[in-house]
């Protein structure tokens, strides 16, 4: 992918989520039952790192599980890191701290330079960057920040597997891209609650995953459809020492 279409489609995704931000965070429940499943896997006195963090919502589920734990949430809109903030001031287990953050710019690591963490969330993210190298890059980004033998928690939308969904789709002549600009699996979905928005997904299955699990270095050790099998969840873990 070109880096001029590349850029288009993140601009595209950061408008959408900081106009949206809400009716979007309100549309998500802590209690769906893949998001359950797979928070269960992580036990109390660990560190966790939720990276695309949105309004926090698996810190809240976290606590809703009675877990108690250190949680670092980012995200690259400061609108959803306001409502994060907005809607963890009631958490008591987990002890939550959120910041902005854009995990599309090569050095958002940086700032966490030093700190490794036991559990890893990317959580209806990695469908969000645009670009196989790309999503390679943040996930070898995301390993170094593991501990060894760390836990990477990751889902991805299947949005195909819906027929209402596969309605939102959009030419990509509705933002002047042709589709031969962009790559095998990407989308345009139409967004209509509290106004009318855009947004891009790329359709990222199973082998995708591995794949990128693989050549980050981590070994990939389950995955699973849940909600509907509208959700992609794949759990890998870093090797020891």
């Amino acid at each position: 992918m070109e880096p001029e279409t590349r850029q288009r489609l993140l601009a595209l995704n950061r408008s959408f989520y900081e106009r949206f931000a809400r009716p979007f965070a309100d549309s998500r429940s802590i209690a769906q039952a893949g998001l359950t499943r797979a928070l269960a896997v992580i036990p109390d006195g660990t560190c966790v790192l939720d990276v695309g963090c949105g309004d926090g919502r698996a810190a809240r589920a976290l606590e809703q599980q009675g877990r108690r734990l250190s949680y670092l949430g980012l995200d690259a809109s400061p609108a959803l890191i306001s409502l994060a903030r907005e809607r963890a001031s009631a958490l008591s287990g987990v002890a939550a701290r959120f910041l902005v953050a854009d995990v599309t710019q090569a050095d958002w690591s940086l700032a966490l330079e030093g700190h490794t963490f036991d559990y890893l969330l990317a959580l209806a993210l990695l469908h969000h960057i645009p670009g196989y190298d790309l999503r390679l890059r943040l996930v070898q980004q995301m390993a170094r920040l593991l501990r060894p033998s760390g836990v990477l928690i990751a889902s991805t939308w299947q949005f195909l597997n819906d027929e209402r969904l596969r309605r939102k789709m959009v030419p990509w002549q509705a933002i002047g891209i042709d589709e031969s600009q962009v790559e095998p699996g990407d989308y345009l979905l139409d967004w209509r609650r509290g106004g009318y928005g855009l947004r891009y997904c790329h359709l990222l299955g199973e082998a995708e995953m591995r794949s990128l699990c693989e050549e980050a270095g981590l070994s990939l050790k389950e995955t699973f459809l849940a909600d509907g099998n509208l959700s992609l969840y794949a759990i890998a873990t870093r090797p020891p020492g």
